[in-house]
């Protein structure tokens, strides 16, 4: 074991693009990553921006490739991952871009960094004033632990297969996702539910419709806000914004807190971000991690919360994913530019095709161990995330002894 500055263990160590981008963004390209994509070990692929090739070539300098180190400058400064060899070509904006040299271990020096070592060695040497940030000359300047490039190697392999399991089940969890949401549009929106083809379609409002499925309006057939009292005495589950993923029911990062302000909600509940750009964005999120039926939950004020009341839990929140109802609420919303809100009365006259119980009962049957299957990879991936982090430390302290041999 040695020390070493990274600018001697390292072949290039740069900053990417720091600028407007936003007149640059194309619809295909190549791909350009910002902090937002960047998580401890993992590249987030579900918003990567792209840019045309001719201005990816202008900014050679934050040219990615397969192998290199990412490591975010500002928000979650030090958050670092590998870029995988499936993306051999990208730039990227505001992260400090590090190619190792052959005595370093891409995957391991992403260790390093995400370490609570490196986390605090980081967070003592920001700069900056308005927004503090990771500069490039410390992390040239950085000494880090240099094991043996063998002993890397087995850390490294250790890590990965944590994160191999971990990115297994999210691939797994939107599947799921992408099931459910299609078995939605098939069942009740384009009328294709098992048994269709010996109905009748009639004309409504929502165009062609099944004979014998009720029209009605949203708040008669689910509940907005409902009321929930909820003890002040103890500490409860919080759920900020933060916590709702744009493309996924998940509800992640939840906090505790005594106060009772904010939203109410129970197992079964759809959360639905009202705020701009929350909502735009696809903030939404499906109540399952309560511990029992009569357990609440608080979370932001920005929440609305989805009850049924005459159709399931799980065709509400599809319901809250769709386009239609999406498009509804954004319409409806008001305020100053940046803080709009979506009205509620938005839902008074939003029409729903009541589907027949009989329906309703099979498609949660099929819909309603979806949704559990999700929660459960959820909580699989959360373990194997608190085993990897609280194995980083040991071993790159040295004290879980690793030969060099290959794993």
């Amino acid at each position: 074991m040695k020390r070493a500055k990274l600018k001697e263990i390292c072949d290039r160590i740069t900053v990417g693009h720091v600028g407007p981008m936003a007149d640059q963004y194309t619809a295909v390209g190549i791909p350009f990553l910002r902090s937002q994509n960047v998580s401890p070990f993992r590249l987030q692929t579900e918003d990567i921006k792209f840019i045309p090739r001719h201005f990816h070539e202008k900014l050679r300098k934050s040219a990615l490739h397969a192998g290199d180190v990412v490591v975010v400058r500002t928000g979650y400064p030090g958050t670092a991952c590998v870029i995988p060899e499936s993306m051999r070509e990208s730039n990227c904006a505001d992260l400090v871009v590090i190619t190792p040299s052959q005595v370093l271990n891409p995957y391991y020096l992403a260790a390093i960094f995400n370490s609570a070592w490196g986390q605090a060695t980081i967070a003592g040497k920001l700069v900056g004033v308005a927004q503090q940030h990771f500069n490039i000359t410390t992390a040239r300047e950085m000494e880090v632990v240099l094991a043996p490039r063998g002993i890397q190697d087995r850390i490294a392999h250790i890590l990965s297969a944590y994160d191999d399991l971990i990115e297994n089940n999210s691939r797994r969890i939107q599947i799921l996702e992408q099931m459910a949401r299609a078995l939605y549009r098939e069942w009740f929106v384009e009328f294709r539910f098992p048994g269709y083809e010996k109905l009748r379609r009639v004309a409504s409002r929502l165009g062609s419709a099944p004979q014998g499925w009720e029209l009605k309006y949203f708040p008669d057939c689910v509940d907005v806000d409902p009321r929930v009292v909820v003890s002040r005495d103890n500490e409860k589950p919080f759920v900020p914004m933060g916590s709702l993923a744009s493309d996924s029911m998940l509800i992640t990062d939840i906090e505790s807190r005594t106060s009772n302000s904010g939203a109410k909600f129970r197992n079964g509940d759809t959360l639905f971000a009202r705020i701009t750009p929350c909502l735009e964005n696809g903030k939404t999120g499906f109540v399952q991690f309560l511990p029992d039926p009569s357990a609440v939950a608080c979370g932001s004020t920005e929440f609305i919360v989805l009850r049924s009341r005459m159709l399931t839990p799980e065709f509400v929140y599809l319901l809250a994913r769709s386009e239609e109802f999406r498009n509804n609420a954004i319409k409806s919303m008001s305020g100053a530019t940046g803080r709009q809100r979506v009205q509620e009365r938005c839902f008074d006259k939003f029409v729903v095709a009541q589907p027949p119980r009989d329906v309703l009962e099979r498609f949660s049957a099929v819909a309603a161990p979806l949704f559990g299957q999700v929660q459960v990879l959820h909580l699989q991936a959360d373990n194997l995330r608190r085993t990897r982090d609280h194995l980083l430390p040991r071993l790159l302290s040295g004290q879980i002894i690793l030969n060099e041999a290959a794993a």
